[in-house]
């Protein structure tokens, strides 16, 4: 994809710690690099700005990640002077708190304005609404799965043609699985204590430690389990509390008082993900609330492991049930047991065959370099239809 001359994006994301809107951030910038173009990107900054500076964009560190007003008024005219200076051609915004900020400045400026639609924000309120529907107000709209391309046309009225649904991407080079030296899955093992004799089936939990992705509910799941006089399995809970300490002892406590220290381990932040799911043989998403996308649902089957996730959101649209892994009913401990009973039934075989099947389908429909075509592809149109 070829960008008009002189083309600088700015995109606008709170920080860059880690999850799915900040891994697009990164991948986006990449492509527009690769591309002949400019990226910057005005964040509080995070463990993910050196890949970030590695690929060639540009970091504008400014406290965007705030609700403060006054905090976000001075972002405004920071990013104004910004815009000016390096002659901005889109500005991106990523999150609601910054869209604003981003908003003010695109319009002061007279630079076109395009905003991801990265979750189904709740809105109980008239003023809520109105606090999300910020993310509409500009030339155009990228939805990250047709899941939340209805639920935006549904609360908002928008226009159909000012809304795209562009599906997030996974890096197929690094989430390739000839690729993950087999030390890289040694160490992690070791790291986790996961013995290399140890033939339980192994199943991943990847995500953010937050109530919403269902740590509690496997974990009642797995006493059920457990019960019927299973303990063939172990679960392993990947992911960094950041904040949320109150609910990590919460989860421990629990597995605790299951019986379930033998069954299911909470391992932390990991920096190699794909050597994370070879460490595993098949994976979970059991989010409580629905996701609008769900990004490690569909990494894993990349990787060629099948994927357990709660029936709703944009997983529906990612995870063919009985194919590429199984849709389980949403917050039923009593179906994620037996949905587990099913993975652990199943036999190497079958979760191999399941793997490859759902590694064809996600390397066809969810590649990297195909969501940051299509985005591409939405900067000319917003660029063309301005002209």
């Amino acid at each position: 994809m070829t960008l008009p001359p002189d083309f600088t994006l700015l995109q606008v994301v709170p920080e860059l710690e880690t999850g799915g809107a900040e891994q697009t951030t990164i991948d986006v910038a990449q492509a527009v690099v690769r591309a002949g173009g400019r990226a910057l990107v005005a964040t509080r900054g995070g463990r993910m700005t050196a890949r970030l500076e590695a690929d060639g964009a540009r970091l504008a560190q400014m406290p965007v990640q705030s609700k403060n007003p006054l905090v976000m008024l001075g972002n405004a005219a920071r990013l104004v002077d910004l815009i000016r200076r390096e002659k901005v051609s889109i500005v991106h915004a990523r999150s609601r708190a910054p869209a604003f900020s981003a908003l003010w400045a695109a319009q002061s400026t007279r630079t076109p304005f395009v905003a991801t639609y990265h979750g189904v924000y709740n809105a109980k309120n008239k003023l809520k609404r109105w606090y999300n529907a910020v993310m509409t107000r500009g030339d155009l709209v990228i939805a990250n799965s047709n899941y939340t391309r209805d639920h935006v046309l549904a609360e908002h009225q928008l226009d159909p043609g000012r809304i795209v649904s562009i599906p997030r991407g996974v890096d197929l080079a690094r989430f390739n699985p000839s690729w993950v030296t087999p030390d890289r899955v040694v160490a992690l093992r070791r790291a986790w204590g996961v013995e290399a004799d140890d033939r339980r089936v192994k199943i991943l939990l990847a995500g953010r430690l937050t109530r919403i992705k269902g740590h509690r509910l496997i974990v009642e799941a797995a006493a059920l389990l457990k019960a019927q006089g299973r303990e063939d399995f172990l679960i392993l809970f990947v992911g960094d509390p950041r904040g949320n300490a109150d609910y990590l002892a919460e989860v421990e406590r629990a597995i605790a008082d299951a019986g379930l220290t033998g069954q299911i381990r909470v391992v932390g932040h990991c920096d190699d993900m794909p050597a994370a799911y070879l460490v595993g043989d098949a994976a979970m998403l059991p989010t409580t609330k629905p996701e609008s996308f769900g990004r490690t649902a569909v990494e894993p089957q990349v990787m060629g492991k099948p994927v357990m996730a709660s029936n709703h959101g944009g997983v529906t649209e990612t995870v063919v049930s009985g194919e590429t892994g199984w849709l389980v009913k949403n917050d039923d401990p009593d179906a994620w047991a037996a949905a587990l009973g099913r993975v652990l039934d199943a036999g190497p075989g079958r979760l191999a065959a399941m793997g490859q099947a759902a590694a064809n389908r996600a390397r066809r429909l969810y590649s990297v370099d195909t969501m940051c075509e299509a985005t591409l592809a939405a900067y000319r149109q917003v660029l063309e239809a301005r002209a």
